[in-house]
């Protein structure tokens, strides 16, 4: 098995604690509500949101994706950081064992926050990942982050 690492960041001028609890420990309520049209629900199958629990997203129909597990790994919500772990889809991967994402927000100078994302992807034996293998994937993500960051700055009492 091989490990293949990406990493990506950007800067939003939203608060790193209003990103993190919107991305991260309420995302559950927030996203299915302003991005219906990608996102069902997401529901916890496993625990209460802390360390151990696991969380699955349900798209919308017609996407290629039903659902996904991910399982939260670590939650520090005073250094604003959050590792979890892709257990499950309803996708066969042929490639790819597991997902390892942490998601760190930090502070910036002009009072925003840059938020870093790495991904670890667990490959099977023999298989090489490109970039362009999960472009669509990380695409997804940013796209996600982008509602969320425009929905925060046209609502400044959210999570404030």
């Amino acid at each position: 098995m091989a490990v293949t690492c990406f990493a990506q960041e950007f800067a939003t001028p939203v608060t790193p604690s209003r990103m993190f609890k919107a991305l991260i420990l309420d995302s559950h309520n927030l996203i299915p509500k302003i991005a219906p049209q990608g996102i069902k629900s997401i529901d916890f199958v496993e625990g209460d949101g802390g360390v151990g629990s696991v969380k699955q997203t349900n798209f919308a129909d017609g996407g290629h994706l039903k659902y996904l597990k991910h399982r939260i790994d670590a939650l520090d919500a005073e250094n604003l950081v959050c590792k979890y772990t892709l257990i499950e889809a309803d996708v066969v991967f042929d490639k790819i064992q597991s997902v390892v994402y942490e998601v760190k927000f930090e502070a910036s100078s002009d009072g925003g926050c840059v938020c870093k994302m790495t991904s670890e992807y667990h490959t099977k034996a023999g298989v090489e990942l490109k970039e362009e293998d999960i472009k669509q994937g990380k695409d997804k993500a940013m796209g996600l982050y982008k509602v969320v960051e425009e929905y925060l700055l046209a609502n400044p009492s959210v999570y404030a």
